[in-house]
């Protein structure tokens, strides 16, 4: 199935990837990342399992690894190796048709692409935290100039950190400077496109991106209007591909102007249940409203050199899409 946004044109793959132990994956709710390698291998989450999944472009596994998280939530590469920032929670379907949280706690850490743990960043010393502030890390940056990390805490007291290459921890941002504090700052990402390196801050709750130097000066407010639920980046270009919960993918082009949505599907979230379906005692269970060209629920995203994406949704089971771009788009 070909879908076009503008100019752009891609194929969609349905149900791409070699996800192992299908059965027991049906049981956990899938909740993660995904990202391309400079090998080009695809490295993302099981729906139900702490193990790390690396694919193929094709879909096929190549190998896993066990972790000690309970979710694959953020994903960023760093040279040989993958962030992985983990909220706290997982959810997964009881054999009795009930929800269970088969959780590890909140993380963030370092793991090589063979599956060695090479570190983790501690939970910083703010403020917010030492009050009772929830913290649960969300996303992670890494400046490859600096060796500096951003993490974002999208699920807990709505911050958004910078440390060292040490894991020292240098500050926070509130997203005050752009006129209210962040509301869920759920992925971040370091944007090249001009240059300079810029931080981009997916505000979710705020249905906007909030800019900022990598000293943490704010610098601008992007897509208020015209997205509804940003989540998750991913870049082709000069062409922003930003991933909304609330079921498509929104494609900016190089001055953060909206090209047009890929895959919406915008009535799906108002059916029962969503992201999921519902049985007759009102328990979620897996969705049977998957349409290819039709989106649930984007969560993570990731772009190869050759500027095809890969779409992993939130529900239980997962949904792991790539959309292959076409020759001349």
């Amino acid at each position: 199935m070909r879908i076009d946004c503008g100019p752009i044109a891609y194929e969609w793959v349905d149900a791409w990837a070699a996800v192992p132990d299908p059965a027991l994956a049906g049981t956990g709710w899938a909740h993660p990342g995904i990202q391309v390698t400079d090998a080009g291998e695809v490295v993302t989450f099981h729906p139900r399992e702490p193990l790390v999944l690396v694919l193929g472009t094709d879909g096929s596994l190549l190998r896993s690894f066990p972790v000690r998280l309970g979710e694959g939530h953020g994903l960023r590469i760093d040279g040989d190796a993958v962030w992985i920032a983990d909220p706290g929670g997982k959810s997964v379907l009881r054999p009795d048709g009930t929800l269970g949280d088969d959780g590890w706690g909140p993380a963030v850490a370092k793991y090589s692409l063979d599956g060695r743990e090479l570190g983790r960043v501690e939970r910083p010393p703010a403020e917010v935290y030492a009050d009772g502030g929830h913290y649960a890390p969300t996303d992670v940056a890494v400046d490859a100039a600096t060796g500096d990390l951003w993490v974002t805490d999208g699920y807990g007291s709505s911050l958004v950190h910078k440390f060292d290459g040490d894991g020292r921890y240098l500050l926070s941002i509130n997203g005050q400077e752009g006129g209210s504090p962040f509301d869920c700052p759920h992925s971040i990402a370091l944007d090249t496109r001009r240059g300079a390196p810029e931080l981009y801050v997916a505000d979710r709750g705020n249905a906007r991106i909030q800019v900022y130097g990598t000293d943490g000066t704010f610098r601008r407010t992007v897509g208020q209007g015209v997205l509804n639920s940003p989540s998750v980046f991913a870049f082709d270009g000069d062409h922003l591909i930003v991933g909304e919960l609330y079921s498509r993918l929104a494609v900016l082009d190089g001055d953060d102007e909206l090209v047009g949505y890929l895959g919406d599907n915008g009535a799906v979230t108002q059916e029962p249940g969503w992201p999921n379906a519902l049985d007759t005692e009102g328990r979620p269970v897996p969705t049977d409203r998957l349409q290819p060209g039709k989106f649930n629920s984007p969560h993570g995203l990731a772009s190869d050199p050759d500027g095809n994406l890969y779409i992993a949704e939130w529900l239980l089971g997962g949904r792991y899409t790539k959309l292959a771009k076409q020759t001349g788009s």
